[in-house]
């Protein structure tokens, strides 16, 4: 009777789960080359990217308005409208003696007129509204570049989740193959035992049983890496043909800090945070714009004009050129607009306070979810020892008749959740890192290459 080699089979077994496959048709895609790819390609960056240029155009928009407005017109007419006969005429400077008779003044015959015209207008001074503007406008482009920022932080974080539950589910799906092995192992041995009279026909109908439940978890652990792996692609912005093997994050401990000093951190550093400050002074300044508005403005404006009978003849020029001083003495529209802003300005704050209490709260459970990580990682590491000698022991007792299958069966099932239950954590413990990171606006690329 050939004697099932139970400590053979568990050491390959563990060597699988630890060991990276060096033979795979395509390089080992690292979390740096998923992230750079992720901040290339998800479409949430791209949109955060054009939010800035928009905010930019919008800047450069406002700082135009400094500037004198400079228009050139060519304009054709004809007619023979009196008024409009005369005074072609006499911009032409065509006029003659003859043009005074009453006849040509009530039916004149019709006239032509080409006009090149140059018109200009300047607001030379306007209480600093523009100048307001302008800074509000910039305040406005920094703010989309810090929520830029918090974007790539999200999308960080999206990726570093997502490329560990592939990590995580591909280990649940070795764990779940090995098992499926050592379970048709298990058969085997139960058909052998039988047969030898060693054995009954419930410990083959068991074997046989536990054989089923192993091959049913082996197709949904598949099935979470496909899943998994359909989460990672979406995070960097499309799929991956084919699908590389990934590089395995190490388990490791991660630095620890105190809550207050994290909160600290949040709270300079938030991207999001800025984002909202920033808004808030951009909407003082349009408070400050709108109440200048109320105040008298100077503009200059000059015209000059050339009027010829054709195209290329010659004719008569004139310019024109003023000053003007404008005051709104009933500005009921300017009064909304003034509280539109001020009503603004105090929701915008109103947020950015709401904000920083959203962050602590943010802060302390990802600290409280780190230090958690921490103690159940190194709970499941102990837990998977005891369970692997636990089972090599009743393994010795089963070949030796001391046991029965479903006390085999029983610490079978103990060893392989003992598995899951380390690799979980493990996996918690990197996520929940990534989330205090996240959580206090310290999540970057360079950051995020750490965790690996």
């Amino acid at each position: 009777m050939r004697r099932f080699d139970w400590k053979h089979r568990a050491t390959h077994g563990l060597i699988a789960l630890l060991s990276i496959p060096a033979w795979g048709q395509t390089p080992a895609l690292t979390l740096r080359q998923a992230l750079d790819r992720a901040l290339g390609q998800n479409p949430q960056a791209a949109a955060a990217r054009a939010d800035v240029q928009a905010a930019s155009a919008g800047a450069a928009m406002a700082q135009a308005e400094l500037w004198p407005r400079l228009n050139f017109t060519e304009d054709l007419s004809r007619g023979n409208d009196p008024v409009y006969v005369f005074g072609t005429r006499l911009r032409q400077q065509r006029f003659a003696q003859s043009d005074f008779s009453l006849a040509s003044l009530n039916r004149p015959a019709p006239t032509g007129n080409f006009v090149t015209r140059f018109s200009g207008q300047w607001m030379v001074f306007n209480w600093f509204e523009t100048q307001q503007q302008m800074r509000g406008a910039r305040l406005e482009t920094e703010s989309t570049k810090s929520m830029e920022k918090a974007a790539d932080q999200g999308i960080v974080f999206a990726v570093v989740q997502a490329y560990q539950a592939v990590l995580y589910s591909q280990r649940q799906l070795d764990v779940a193959r090995h098992e499926q092995e050592t379970a048709e192992a298990l058969v085997h041995d139960a058909q052998t035992r039988v047969h030898a009279g060693l054995a009954i026909d419930s410990d083959l109908l068991s074997a046989q049983v536990n054989l089923a439940v192993r091959q049913q978890e082996s197709i949904s652990a598949q099935g979470s890496v496909d899943t998994a792996w359909a989460e990672l692609e979406a995070a960097m912005g499309g799929p991956v043909n084919p699908r590389p093997e990934l590089q395995p994050i190490e388990v490791k401990t991660f630095p620890e800090g105190t809550l207050d000093e994290d909160i600290s951190k949040a709270l300079a550093a938030r991207p999001d945070l800025k984002a909202l400050a920033q808004q808030t002074q951009a909407l003082n300044q349009s408070a400050k714009a709108a109440r200048s508005d109320f105040y008298p403005q100077i503009s200059a404006y000059g015209n000059w004009e050339m009027d010829r009978q054709t195209l290329a003849g010659n004719g008569g020029n004139n310019w024109v050129a003023g000053a003007q001083l404008n005051l709104d003495i009933l500005p009921l529209n300017k009064r909304v607009r003034l509280e539109q802003a001020r009503a603004a300005q105090e929701k915008a704050s109103a947020q950015e306070r709401e904000q920083e209490e959203q962050i602590r709260l943010a802060v302390s459970r990802a600290f409280t979810s780190h230090r958690v990580s921490e103690r159940m990682l190194a709970t499941a590491q102990a837990s998977m020892d005891q369970s692997a000698e636990a089972l090599r022991i009743l393994r010795n007792r089963y070949d030796a008749g001391l046991a029965t299958m479903t006390d085999l069966l029983r610490a079978e099932d103990g060893q392989r959740q003992s598995q899951n239950n380390y690799w979980q954590a493990a996996y918690g413990n990197t996520v929940a890192y990534a989330a205090l990171l996240f959580a206090t606006g310290q999540l970057t690329p360079d950051t995020a290459e750490t965790l690996q």
